[in-house]
């Protein structure tokens, strides 16, 4: 009787995970227009050249900068995009914020586009073009901020200035927010929304930074996808700190600070943070899974009975599934003596956290201690900020830009996904749940490896994209 019972349930389990798995088939893509969009092509490139040979490198150290690098950059503006100083409100708020305001037809929430200005450094030596000259071959412009993300800023003041110059106005307010300190983490963005709370104003759409239009990037998915951020994950940088009475390295005690913390270390990566699921993940899997192959579309139809094989693959594996599942932590710094001989007093080291939206600072500092489980180890937050705020995607914010980049990249699968990275658009959340991160152009994995890294560059092709992009998304405001 119990074997019976055993083999009906087996049955009823096969049946509901194989009628799930059936039924798991592609959702409806937004609808588009096939309407065609032309512009000055040459224009837009040339602009960005100008935009390259400013170089707006943004250090931590505030004496490392080159003013007059800023201010050409924002000197070149007028001249680059004319119609858009002749038509739009343009105020410079503190921290090398730029703010522009194209007025609408008639009142209403705004909505907001955004991008920054400053760069990361560059180690010169090992590029193959000079960074910052802005050089053109082979259909490709080479540069610091090609693609992080002077491109974007580029895009969206050339299809303004279009759209003025061709006589559109949007029925309601469109603002061009800019930051010149994003890389560093700097009060430009949060002054924008400061400004926004100040003026009572509230987005009907925030566009960042963040996603873009790629391939291989999930299991079994071979379509190029456009995965568009509806949240990021939190950061926080967390210190592990022992000390110790120090001493000649001829006669140590078992344990040496730096051994205590390497023993930490181990632990903590050992004992990878729990799976949590959350919406961003969750949506992905459920829009991109349906694409996938046989085996993966049925796991991801039946999450309810093989999470734990998504648990499992990211535990092995790491990645950047494992990254959508759960806080990650990666150890980057460890300092001890200053002497090869002598065992350190004290002893540090750094880990760089990313926090999954279903933790918290104070969360993820309770699970170190806990796992680390060691009273002489000091764990401490150094630079920190909650997950952000999780976007809509029932709304119409969400469905006009899922048709604009459906008509952009026709054929492209529209999904949201979770950002791993950090960006200005965080700030947002204060007043918003319609912030999405998105970089309109088309990247390869080794075009993505050169943001903040050696080579930075862009084709032409996705420069006109990204102009294409903010035309087509504008003329929905």
């Amino acid at each position: 009787m119990v074997g019976i019972l055993i083999l009906a349930a087996l049955v009823v389990f096969i049946a509901i995970v194989a009628v799930r798995t059936i039924r798991f088939t592609p959702k409806p893509q937004p609808a588009v227009s096939e309407e065609t969009v032309s512009f000055d092509k040459e224009h837009s490139v040339e602009a960005l050249a100008q935009l390259i040979r400013c170089k707006t490198i943004s250090y931590n150290d505030k004496s490392l900068e080159e003013d007059a690098e800023f201010e050409k950059l924002i000197s070149l503006l007028p001249g680059l995009y004319p119609n858009v100083f002749r038509v739009c409100h343009f105020e410079q708020l503190p921290d090398r914020a730029l703010l522009f305001r194209w007025p609408g037809k008639e009142a209403g929430d705004p909505a907001v586009m955004m991008a920054h200005y400053d760069v990361v450094p560059v180690n010169e030596e090992h590029w193959e073009k000079p960074p910052f000259a802005a050089i053109i071959e082979d259909g490709i412009l080479w540069g610091r901020g090609t693609l992080d993300t002077k491109a974007t800023f580029n895009g969206v003041l050339c299809a303004a200035d279009h759209l003025i110059g061709k006589g559109f106005q949007p029925k309601h307010d469109i603002y061009f927010a800019f930051s010149g300190g994003e890389e560093v983490n700097g009060m430009g963005a949060p002054n924008i929304v400061q400004y926004f709370v100040d003026h009572d104003l509230t987005p009907s759409i925030v566009v960042d930074e963040g996603g873009a239009v790629v391939q291989n990037v999930f299991p079994g998915v071979k379509e190029s996808c456009a995965v568009i951020g509806i949240a990021e994950k939190g950061m926080l940088n967390a210190q592990y700190r022992t000390l110790s009475a120090g001493g000649h390295a001829s006669a140590p005690k078992p344990h040496t600070p730096v051994g205590v913390l390497s023993a930490a270390c181990k632990k903590v990566e050992d004992h990878p943070f729990p799976m949590h699921l959350t919406k961003p993940a969750a949506e992905m899997f459920d829009t991109l899974g349906r694409y996938s192959t046989p085996l993966y579309r049925m796991i991801f139809a039946n999450l309810w009975c093989f999470g734990w094989v998504l648990d499992l693959l990211g535990k092995k594996s790491g990645g950047e599934i494992n990254a959508l599942l759960r806080t990650t932590s990666a150890f980057t710094q460890m300092e001890g003596s200053s002497a090869r001989n002598v065992i350190p007093p004290e002893a540090k080291m750094v880990a760089n956290m990313r926090l999954n939206p279903a933790d918290s600072i104070a969360s993820t500092l309770e699970y170190l201690r806990k796992t680390v489980n060691n009273s002489d180890i000091e764990i401490t937050a150094v630079d920190s900020f909650e997950p952000s705020r999780i976007s809509r995607t029932d709304c119409e914010a969400w469905e006009k830009l899922s048709a604009t980049v459906a008509e952009t990249w026709p054929g492209v699968i529209v999904t949201p996904y979770l950002m791993v990275a950090c960006s200005d658009s965080r700030h947002w959340g204060r007043i918003s749940d319609k912030v999405y991160r998105f970089c309109p152009m088309e990247m390869s994995n080794e075009e993505r490896a050169t943001i903040h890294g050696h080579n930075e560059r862009i084709r032409l092709e996705c420069i006109h994209d990204v102009v294409e992009f903010y035309i087509r998304l504008m003329q929905k405001y």
